[in-house]
């Protein structure tokens, strides 16, 4: 087991481009040397509705609570697979398995889709540089017999 303290690690968002809705999915910086954290333990501060006299005035009442935040590849590691299935299911996610099935799915389509496109720009870039060869046949065909016809 390795007893090196993890570094504490900063929580930070991408800054969102104009326009365009926020990331919602938060990332940590990992130097070369570290690993990211196995289990994040975040504090939740509950407003209670209830406030409390203070030095400068009146202050929120909250309840503190800490919730723990584990990496699901570090438990797939861990665990039997029945046990890590039983987990994802609670946490309203399909067993690996069939998600991974789903996932190589949605990523197949995505392949196909991204082929079909380029085809389609592949013809659509041939029928245009076809169009235009074709006026530039027309053209100089054009060029050449007003020429011819204003020789004198």
């Amino acid at each position: 087991m390795n007893n090196k303290k993890p570094k504490l690690p900063i929580i930070l968002y991408e800054e969102p481009k104009p326009n365009q809705p926020a990331n919602p999915i938060p990332y940590i910086e990992v130097g070369l040397d570290e690993e990211m954290p196995k289990v994040l333990f975040i504090s939740e501060y509950k407003e209670t509705g209830e406030f409390e006299p203070s030095a400068d005035g009146t202050s929120a009442i909250v309840d503190m609570l800490i919730h723990k935040y584990v990496d699901l590849d570090f438990l797939k590691e861990k665990l039997d697979t029945k046990t890590n299935d039983k987990i994802r299911v609670a946490l309203g996610m399909k067993p690996l398995k069939e998600a991974q099935k789903n996932g190589q799915q949605i990523l197949n389509n995505v392949i196909n889709n991204a082929e079909k496109n380029k085809k389609e720009l592949e013809t659509n870039q041939e029928k245009r540089s076809q169009r235009a060869f074709t006026l530039g046949e027309d053209f100089k065909r054009k060029a050449e017999n007003f020429i011819k016809n204003n020789k004198d």
